[in-house]
């Protein structure tokens, strides 16, 4: 079959503001055209057609939506496949079952990308009307293990392919580390509740009590900033906290080098990729135990795993990495090791084999770069 560009409708949103799921696509796009793809981009955080409409509630959701399902029906129309990157809740009903029912009535294969942290409940709640959407999708692709369980608890099958990390700009060129007197700590998640923020910032009170020297920088933007501000305030430690707002990628990167250790402390979680960044760049996680996370790292072996809400059980792991080099520089080592296999290089493979799995009889055989 004559070869010719592999063309991709890819549908997700875009930052700003940068997320796990805006990074994602906006990486993904530009990997799939550097390997010779035609990329459509169809982005569901597009900003709003006239910008007043944006301001005006009831109004920006029709000014949002209606050229959403006008430039996928448009798109569908063109494209070899649809690769559908998909949340859970409102984002689900909103955003990725259109674009699931519009390639479908099209006869355009439809790939959904489902990346939510909270598959669990969603779908213990939302089953009956998320299954008629994932059966007429060609094939649903989770990036963890986590997610592959969760699915499989209702019946439904998934195929894993991990997220992508840019190890050309998440590297680390660290030597072995000293003893900690004066660590570096990062938070870097949404000041959201589920990320509980809170419990890293008591954690971060009990490592200064001991390292008087010790500095946090939270990174991150969301609702709970001036309640999370407060909290240092009453904690004491203002000199030692710095929230810097929303961070874009060059910026985070830069984070993550200067960091020691990386605190998740969320109380929900899937894939995380600022634990995967982190690791890349050189610093020690210290994560809850929660969702995905234990399919993503060994607890005393590329990370150290702490049970959710437990600020004491948090600052404990971090002072065994303080007064432990030889832990940290183990820890640091196996991290780095661990992930090269989320470089594109070993994703692509996976990537393009359910591309091929799904494409129509008669589809011309896709031309990607070795």
């Amino acid at each position: 079959m004559a070869e010719h560009a592999l063309k991709i409708g890819l549908v997700g949103p875009l930052p700003p503001p940068s997320g796990g799921m805006a990074n994602q696509t906006e990486q993904l796009a530009l990997l799939l055209s550097g390997e010779g793809c035609s990329v459509e981009l169809i982005q569901v955080n597009a900003p709003y057609r006239p910008a007043w409409a944006g301001r005006i509630k009831g109004v920006r959701a029709v000014a949002r939506m209606l050229p959403y399902l006008a430039t996928l029906w448009r798109s569908a129309g063109r494209v070899d496949l649809m690769h559908v990157m998909a949340n859970s809740g409102w984002s689900w009903h909103l955003f990725a079952a259109p674009a699931i029912w519009i390639g479908w009535l099209r006869g355009c294969p439809v790939v959904v990308n489902y990346r939510g942290g909270e598959a669990g409940s969603f779908l213990a709640k939302s089953l009956a009307s998320v299954r008629p959407s994932l059966q007429r999708a060609s094939a649903l692709v989770v990036p963890s293990g986590f997610l592959e369980s969760v699915f499989g608890k209702h019946g439904i099958g998934t195929i894993v392919v991990p997220n992508i990390i840019n190890l050309e700009r998440f590297n680390s060129d660290r030597v072995a580390a000293q003893t900690l007197e004066a660590p570096r700590l990062l938070v870097a998640r949404n000041l959201e509740p589920i990320y509980d923020n809170g419990t890293a910032l008591r954690a971060f009170a009990l490592v200064l009590a001991r390292h008087p020297g010790a500095r946090l920088v939270v990174a991150g933007s969301g609702p709970q900033r001036a309640e999370l501000e407060q909290l240092v305030a009453e904690l004491g430690m203002a000199h030692a906290v710095t929230f810097t707002g929303r961070v874009d990628n060059a910026g985070m990167a830069a984070l993550y080098r200067d960091a020691d250790i990386m605190l998740n402390p969320s109380t929900v979680d899937n894939m995380p990729n600022s634990v995967l960044e982190a690791l890349a760049s050189g610093a020690v996680v210290v994560s809850t135990n929660v969702g995905g996370v234990p399919f993503l790292v060994d607890h005393d072996k590329t990370a150290l795993l702490v049970p959710p809400r437990d600020p004491q059980a948090m600052a404990d792991a971090v002072l065994r990495v303080t007064d432990e080099p030889g832990l940290a520089t183990a820890l640091r080592v196996a991290g780095l090791r661990y992930v090269q296999q989320y470089a594109w290089a070993g994703v692509k493979p996976r990537l393009m084999a359910v591309y091929r799995s799904v494409l129509k009889p008669g589809t011309p055989k896709m031309a990607t770069n070795p």
